[in-house]
């Protein structure tokens, strides 16, 4: 995976969004902005694209996002819990029709032998209230994990939300 096929996913994903009058906003920790960025590197995103979050701590996960506390401490950032509840919350504070949110361990460090260098869960949120939840484990150093993360990120939307 290239930045040319997040690009081109970037391209895509804006003209399904387009065509469908729908609205995206992105909650990112681990990936730091990288969807944003990719997203608003297209000309007229503005279209589809209001605004992002990066949450990269906890405490902006609570106050931007509404993740629970007892989520966190219980469950962790890096899990599925919490990027449902990241994306629920971005879509609400955005006022937008779809979310995505993604929280993970690029690494070189903070990995566990459960949750290892590379392991990034996913969440979308669309406008019926559906939530929607994956982990991926890439392989890589930490900016390989990182638009590995990425391209996901907006593949899955594309595939599960906007393909129909």
């Amino acid at each position: 995976m290239t930045e040319n096929d997040l690009r081109q996913l970037s391209i895509d994903v804006g003209a399904a969004l387009k065509s469908k009058g729908l609205w995206l906003t992105c909650a990112e920790s681990c990936t730091g902005g990288w969807v944003a960025k990719a997203i608003t590197d297209i000309a007229g995103s503005s279209a589809w694209f209001d605004r992002g979050f990066v949450t990269y701590s906890n405490t902006a996960k609570r106050e931007l996002l509404d993740v629970a506390e007892s989520t966190l401490s219980q469950h962790g950032a890096v899990s599925e819990q919490v990027v449902r509840e990241m994306a629920r919350g971005a879509r609400y504070a955005a006022g937008a029709d779809l979310a995505l949110s993604i929280s993970g361990i690029a690494g070189p460090d903070g990995g566990s032998e459960e949750k290892p260098v590379g392991t990034v869960w996913f969440g979308f949120a669309d406008e019926n209230g559906r939530i929607y939840a994956c982990k991926e484990v890439f392989a890589g150093d930490r900016d390989a994990v990182r638009l590995q993360a990425a391209v996901f990120s907006l593949q899955t939307l594309y595939n599960e939300f906007l393909k129909k």
